[in-house]
């Protein structure tokens, strides 16, 4: 299936069904199918065909996401743009991705004007909300519209995704009709659905609330879209709009579960609230399941294989005895329906439960592999298998679990941030020798990162210091919230950074 054959089928069940909401208005089905129509005769217009890449650039925004299957109709390929990225690592991805056409909101016309000089294959700039020079406004963009025909794009390549890699530098993961239409297969399959969904995207559309929209769309589900993060407003809509379905990180469901207003929240209407995308607290979650109901299912994937190799649903967070199985909360759940996982050692030979190794994947959710890197996809794909990075083991009922990353990729309040490129912007300040970065347990972030930091002999520097001159080249995101600063840091016999020793310091308190 292609993305707009979501909307389409939602659109033949009703289409007066409320489809996209927002504090402002309600858009049904047919006004947001009618809409994507027009988005894709105006990109034909400006010379974008089947194929070509689109990039969007945009907060939660129901005509931004309206984009995305305009541009699906078409049979273009949408490349989200992450907005907390910096303006480097977005004309990065834009080039990569060899895009043809950007469409963005006013508020990030800063980060724009930064990049567009460098892309010169980047023909058509389109802006949503406001006018601005060099870009087309959003009505002139729609009435430049021509015929253009309704297709399927070359090769099911619907989507590229950037992910960064342990050097830093930017991959585009290539994701087919087919991946996506597994993995809303694997949410229907695996999640309870009773009646028509609603489902409240607070998180941003450009990551996983976004794709999880699909399943619900194909039922004629109704899209609940904030604007902005504000937990108070999220509990308003949850109670409002008689939510049934919603997905959030769980740094966010901390707040939720720390707001007043939360007990007395009507919830009744909730039949999966899904959490992932970074680790949980089990304490947190016992608290959760307590709190805010018997509807907590968590979901784990990557963007290689997008959020279900394993699934949690609601009724395996509890025994039969209706208990809450407190064995299981530090799982990733079970290897979803459609998916094969197993543990993999360096050797790659399969490994017997309870042994911890590299988890790997098979499963038509899989990727179609890299953007125009060969060598990347064939590393990922080594032994017949999707290897993700992180190291894990099965146990015995077969369950899931995770407990490092290979790749050193530490995910802080559900964005992946990726050791080397923060080690990099430390060692940019005059002061720091050498460093090593890492990810510790937190109860709110789910990790944090912390840099453990050796000065060059005779400078002196603090940790708020270093952490402020990070900021400032990688964003609040990416930013350490704990620097450490060390003699010396413990090294093997050929002078590599021991992170484990690093690690096993830290979390040991000594």
């Amino acid at each position: 299936m292609r993305l707009v054959d979501y909307l389409d089928k939602g659109a033949s069940l009703d289409p007066d069904a409320p489809c996209l909401t927002t504090e402002q208005d309600v858009r049904t089905y047919a006004e947001v199918r009618e809409l994507s129509s027009r988005i894709a005769a105006a990109l034909a217009g400006q010379g974008v065909g089947p194929g070509d890449k689109v990039a969007i650039l945009s907060a939660n925004d129901p005509v931004a996401f309206t984009t995305v299957f305009g541009i699906s109709r078409l049979g273009a390929v949408w490349c989200p743009i992450n907005p907390r990225n910096e303006a480097a690592e977005n004309r990065d991805l834009l080039d990569l991705f060899d895009c043809r056409a950007l469409v963005f909101q006013a508020k990030f016309a800063g980060l724009v004007d930064q990049i567009r000089g460098d892309l010169p294959r980047l023909a058509t700039l389109v802006c949503l909300d406001g006018e601005l020079d060099g870009a087309l406004s959003w009505p002139q963009f729609l009435d430049g519209g021509t015929e253009y025909r309704d297709t399927t794009p070359p090769g099911d390549l619907v989507m590229i995704v950037g992910t960064g890699g342990t050097t830093g530098k930017p991959k585009g993961v290539m994701l087919t009709g087919t991946n996506l239409e597994i993995m809303t297969a694997i949410v229907l399959m695996s999640y309870p659905f009773r009646g028509r969904p609603v489902y409240l995207a607070l998180a941003p559309l450009t990551h996983a609330a976004g794709v999880l929209c699909f399943p619900i769309l194909a039922l004629g589900g109704e899209i609940v879209v904030m604007r902005t993060a504000d937990v108070g407003a999220f509990l308003d809509n949850l109670e409002r709009h008689q939510v049934t379905h919603t997905f959030l990180p769980p740094t966010v469901i901390y707040m939720v579960l720390g707001h007043e207003r939360l007990d007395t929240t009507d919830r009744s209407s909730l039949q999966c609230f899904w959490y992932g995308a970074a680790p949980m607290s089990a304490a947190r979650l016992e608290e959760s399941l307590r709190r805010i109901g018997p509807v907590m299912a968590q979901l784990f994937g990557q963007t290689e294989a997008p959020m279900m190799i394993s699934t949690l649903p609601p009724r395996d967070h509890f025994r039969a005895d209706n208990s809450i199985a407190t064995e299981r909360l530090a799982s990733a759940g079970r290897p979803a329906p459609l998916v094969t996982v197993a543990i993999m050692g360096e050797d790659g030979s399969l490994l017997p439960e309870g042994e911890r190794g590299e988890i790997v994947v098979r499963s038509s959710l899989v990727m179609a592999g890299y953007y125009r890197d060969p060598d990347a996809t064939a590393a990922a794909s080594a032994h017949g298998w999707h290897h993700t990075g992180d190291i894990g083991y099965l146990d015995e009922s077969g369950y899931l679990y995770i407990v490092d990353r290979a790749k050193d990729m530490v995910i802080t309040g559900g964005f992946n941030v990726y050791s080397a490129e923060v080690e990099q912007a430390l060692m940019a300040h005059d002061a720091v020798r050498d460093c090593a970065v890492i990810g510790l347990p937190d109860d709110k972030w789910g990790e944090r990162v912390c840099a453990v930091v050796q000065l060059q002999p005779g400078h002196l520097v603090d940790g708020e210091a270093l952490m402020t001159f990070v900021k400032k080249r990688l964003g609040s995101v990416k930013a350490p919230k704990q620097v450490e600063i060390w003699p010396d840091l413990p090294r093997s016999t050929v002078g590599k950074i021991l992170k484990t020793e690093i690690r096993s310091t830290l979390t040991s308190g000594s």
